[in-house]
């Protein structure tokens, strides 16, 4: 399989969950602030120009966050990346779309990329009003839940933990100080080898 990834990006989830699935695969590193997820080259393979984006072995191509993740646990059960049962599976998939949907792109994008969503400064100004209010009321929502356990689903790493990474490593790029339980276990994350191995390029 080959990743799609842009270093410091969102993919930067899908590289840790690979890592944690054990299952084998090549990154193709792209350069977004150049302009590389735009290229030909890169459109003709993923005509949605951004990351992630997987290519699997049978030459079908994934992209969006959620479905890449959900598709690589499958793939790797005995990584015990998603919980058994449909209820620990749905609350699972639950806090990957909070995360993804909520905190990332009604918050951090709204912050990163206030241009995107606004002309005007005044309005621009506006714009990372309301992804900073979104993503202080997500954080504080997602400090709650590491209430039952080192993770947010309990005692195993699974899918809304990487989510949770990538976004939690962006927080001192925006100004935002993590709380103590987010901080610590933005800590844990970090120490995995999986975290380790994404981050190191």
């Amino acid at each position: 399989m080959k990743l799609f990834h842009a270093p410091g990006s969102c993919s930067l989830g899908i590289r840790m969950i690979l890592e944690e699935a054990g299952l084998p695969y090549e990154v193709h590193r792209l350069d977004v602030r150049a302009g590389d997820q735009r290229r030909p080259e890169y459109l003709a393979v993923n005509p949605k120009g951004k990351v992630p984006a997987l290519l699997r072995d049978d030459g079908r191509l994934l992209t969006e966050f959620p479905a890449i993740a959900f598709w690589l646990a499958r793939q790797a059960p005995g990584a015990g990346l998603l919980p058994s049962g449909a209820d620990g599976e749905a609350r699972a998939l639950e806090l990957l779309d909070f995360i993804v949907a909520s905190l990332h792109m009604r918050g951090t994008a709204l912050l990163m990329r206030p241009a995107a969503f606004a002309t005007s400064p005044e309005a621009q100004d506006e714009v990372r009003a309301r992804g900073r209010e979104t993503l202080g009321a997500g954080l504080a929502r997602l400090s709650d839940e590491l209430g039952h356990g080192p993770f947010l689903m309990g005692e195993r790493f699974s899918l809304p933990d990487a989510a949770a990474f990538y976004l939690l490593g962006w927080l001192p790029g925006l100004g935002i100080e993590a709380d103590a339980p987010l901080a610590d276990y933005h800590a844990r994350l970090a120490a995995r080898p999986s975290a380790q191995v994404a981050t190191a390029d």
